[in-house]
């Protein structure tokens, strides 16, 4: 017991486990982080991070008994030959869909991090009183200003690219230099501004080192180089992950002890002394079981698997799940709706082009009930969209003089437009264990039971008309929708099931992400999130651990927490 004592135990090492991490350490404590999958070391575990088509088996396609034996993580966009290595396969880790989910994974040192779309939004005063105003779920206990220090704390360690807009609906952050957009999404833009007022259509906001600070050198990272080979591993460091940034952060300080391959079980709950003493784990490999022990506990294994640990964690005090004396458990799961899409054309400016693979899209931030309730739904969107021409090579013309002149040249402009819309919480939308199956390490298998309700349907015609609208005014012909028909999981945005509140009836957590029956756990991933909101929720989650962090150091050194 005495060789396995930490002051800290993290468990999961992706965006908000690794901050979680540097913030322990950097106060000062002894911290363990438990991953339950394989060491990854950045530069040294980034195997394709510079590897052409053609040095690849299969010319960076997935081959066919891998689509048929892995169909969920095959749907994927980012997984490919040359990124196949960070991601979960089905036939490995299975789980039982009571409706249809598909639950994208990344089971490595580092976790999504490696594998995320890297953009940052942040959310506004709306977004947190939203469920307070609408009526759709539990209020928040916090309020933007309460995060907004903590915004501006990890944008500017991250490195965030981005345009001052001064908008309330999309608040500004530490931002370094902007992605550029080109000619056609300017004059998509100019024309959208002039034909509404509360349309605003700014450049997205990246983890993306567009001109590196100090701050980001001394992490030894560098200039991101626009080279959309990110889900490999970047030798640059150039996009924000754990495996470059936070972990080695809290590594120099002497303070961090990963331990991968550990698939944790559960929170250890001692009855006696009424509080969580540490965790016990199955070793991936050897299928041992061990046990860990600290003063404080943060649970960032993702928000599904933090569901899966907490409802796992069973004792005399907590027979139903740890802290659930609610019941709520596992309840009230959300995630983006990304079905809808549009295509169109845009004729002229063939003489324009661009530079580089931009790592962003052009984005609008929600104007559907906003401020009050409007429509014939609850809550609403964003918007993205990109134009581009397309490549050279691909025209479709004989062979010879006429074939060389037009693959030398590239194609018409096309506008790509897509939503990502908030999806409420319910009750009817949960997770738990199957009472029979366990995986073989002995866990139960996670039973997800999670669906889109009318609500969503009604977002997504609005989206189609507001987009179409839009995109005709702005110019666009041959407007076409697309809708992707995906199952909830694949916008791999999935939140909830341990939401922060105010009423431990109603809650599992508290304002600081602290569980209200257990105070020295706290969960600060996805699981934590009682909305969804409309924006990319990584950098929320970074936010809320090290404003968490700083709270449960300041608790433990009061003697409030031990």
């Amino acid at each position: 017991m005495k060789s396995n004592q930490f002051d800290a135990i993290v468990v999961g090492s992706g965006i908000s486990g690794g901050w979680a991490a540097k913030e322990l350490c950097e106060k000062g404590l002894k911290t363990l982080v438990l991953e339950r999958g394989r060491d990854v070391q950045h530069l040294k575990d980034y195997p394709t991070m510079t590897a052409a088509p053609w040095e690849m088996p299969h010319r960076n396609r997935i081959p066919l008994d891998d689509k048929l034996e892995n169909p969920v993580v095959n749907r994927c966009y980012a997984y490919k030959e040359d990124t196949a290595h960070f991601f979960v396969k089905d036939s490995e880790h299975p789980y039982i869909q009571d409706k249809p989910f598909d639950w994208v994974r990344g089971y490595q040192v580092g976790g999504k991090s490696l594998i995320w779309a890297r953009q940052t939004q942040r959310w506004s005063k709306y977004d947190f009183e939203g469920p307070d105003r609408d009526g759709f779920a539990v209020d928040w206990p916090i309020r933007y200003e309460d995060v907004a220090p903590w915004y501006s704390y990890v944008e500017r360690f991250v490195g965030i690219s981005g345009s001052y807009e001064g908008l309330d609906t999309l608040p500004d952050g530490e931002f370094l230099k902007a992605w550029e957009m080109n000619c056609v999404e300017k004059e998509i833009q100019k024309r959208i501004k002039a034909s509404y007022n509360d349309r605003n259509v700014i450049i997205g906001r990246c983890a993306h080192l567009t001109e590196p600070k100090d701050v980001h050198l001394a992490q030894g990272r560098g200039q991101c180089m626009a080279r959309n080979q990110c889900y490999r591993g970047c030798p640059f460091g150039g996009y924000f992950s754990s495996n470059s940034s936070t972990l080695p952060t809290a590594a120099k300080t002497g303070n961090l002890t990963v331990r991968p391959d550990s698939v944790v079980h559960s929170l250890i709950y001692d009855d006696q002394k009424g509080k969580v003493t540490g965790v016990r784990i199955v070793d991936r490999i050897t299928k041992e079981s061990s046990e860990y022990f600290a003063d404080v506990i943060f649970l960032n294994a993702s928000a599904l698997n933090t569901n899966l640990i907490l409802l796992n964690s069973i004792s005399k005090r907590f027979p139903n799940g740890l802290g659930n004396d609610s019941g709520i458990l596992g309840k009230y799961v959300a995630f983006h709706n990304y079905r809808g899409s549009i295509n169109a054309n845009y004729e002229g400016f063939m003489d324009e082009y661009y530079f580089g693979r931009r790592p962003t899209a052009v984005m609008m931030p929600n104007f559907r009930n906003v401020k009050k309730q409007e429509m014939d739904f609850l809550r609403g969107y964003m918007t993205f969209y990109t134009a581009g021409r397309a490549g050279f090579g691909h025209a479709d013309v004989p062979f010879g003089q006429d074939f060389k002149e037009a693959n030398s040249t590239p194609g018409p402009w096309s506008v790509y437009m897509m939503m990502q819309g908030e999806t409420i919480p319910k009750e009817s939308n949960h997770v738990t264990l199957s009472p029979d199956q366990k995986d073989e390490w002995g866990i139960p298998l996670l039973q997800i039971s999670v669906a889109y309700d009318e609500n969503d349907e009604k977002i997504l015609t609005d989206f189609y008309e507001q987009g179409e609208e839009m995109l005709t005014k702005a110019g666009c012909i041959n407007i076409r929708r697309g809708d992707s028909k995906q199952s909830p999981g694949l916008d791999i945005h999935e939140m909830g099931g341990v939401r922060m509140g105010r009423d431990p009836d109603t809650s599992l957590l508290n304002g600081f992400n602290q569980m209200h029956l257990a105070p020295n756990v706290f969960v600060t991933d996805g699981a934590c999130m009682t909305s969804t909101g409309t924006q990319n929720p990584s950098i929320t989650y970074m936010a809320l651990t090290a404003r968490a962090v700083d709270y449960a150091v300041k608790e433990m050194k009061k003697g409030n927490i031990s």
